[in-house]
């Protein structure tokens, strides 16, 4: 049977078996693009556990989450509330996001911006920074050898910081020798898309000093906020739970706790 990801990577690895652009072209227009923010360096600022918030409408296991926020809206409220950076969902068809709604939220506010997508060629890649994402998504999972490495220096190429996400060592390990920084450990099971809410304590000890880590999926408040700081966590990725909010900024806030001393290598 086929899951949640199968079914989103086959219908995004058909888009990029359509693309019909020229890829230098597009390279170029992305690098002529103006100045990122920066995002790895934004979640490694400050002594609090950073938080990069989720502008998301919808899942496929969850259905309908805020279908009618306003992303601006939801984007300055998040910065009032001392987000470090955003997170902009862009998939149509599976999360009803989109990328006006990115363009939209950066606009708002003066924080780096995550394209939160389903990256599987370089198009996409260049495609991310020129709709003004600072950051791209790229799951191991979903990747090659070679894939990972070539979108890692795609990124690169035009000044986007990579979030890397993985669900278990084997993964981090891939991570890692494709020169991984950025590490994005997701609690959220790929084939039953159930959260375990110790994988991120777990698969973070296999990360060595120096690597950016983020916890995501399955933060739920302040404890969790704690724990995963204490596990040595420079930042947690919150969607639901901040979108379905009533007051996202309070809840936002109480996820701003101290961050271990050991999240300074």
């Amino acid at each position: 049977m086929a899951t949640y990801l199968d079914r989103i990577l086959a219908a995004h690895r058909a888009m990029a078996q359509a693309e019909t652009r020229d890829l230098d072209e597009l390279a170029r227009r992305a690098a002529a693009c103006g100045p990122v923010r920066g995002f790895e360096a934004a979640l490694r600022s400050g002594a609090e556990l950073g938080v990069i918030a989720e502008v998301k409408r919808a899942s496929p296991s969850r259905g309908s989450l805020a279908s009618a926020l306003d992303p601006a809206a939801l984007a300055g409220a998040y910065q009032a509330g001392g987000a470090s950076a955003l997170s902009v969902l862009t998939d149509g068809e599976f999360f009803s996001g989109s990328p006006s709604d990115l363009a939209a939220a950066r606009a708002a506010t003066g924080l780096p911006v995550l394209r939160k997508d389903f990256t599987v060629c370089p198009a996409d890649v260049y495609d991310a920074r020129c709709m003004g994402a600072d950051a791209v998504l790229l799951i191991v999972a979903a990747l090659s050898d070679s894939e990972l490495a070539e979108l890692l220096g795609a990124a690169s190429s035009v000044g986007l910081d990579a979030l890397v996400e993985v669900h278990d060592e084997a993964e981090a390990e891939r991570a890692l020798a494709a020169g991984a920084t950025l590490i994005g450990v997701n609690q959220r099971d790929l084939v039953t898309f159930d959260v375990d809410g110790a994988r991120a304590e777990r698969v973070g000890r296999a990360l060595p000093a120096g690597v950016t880590r983020v916890a995501e999926s399955g933060v739920r408040g302040a404890g969790d906020a704690r724990r995963l700081a204490g596990a040595g966590y420079h930042a947690v990725l919150v969607g639901e739970s901040l979108v379905t909010a009533a007051d996202p900024a309070a809840v936002l806030r109480d996820l701003r706790v101290p961050r271990s001393q050991a999240v300074g290598n």
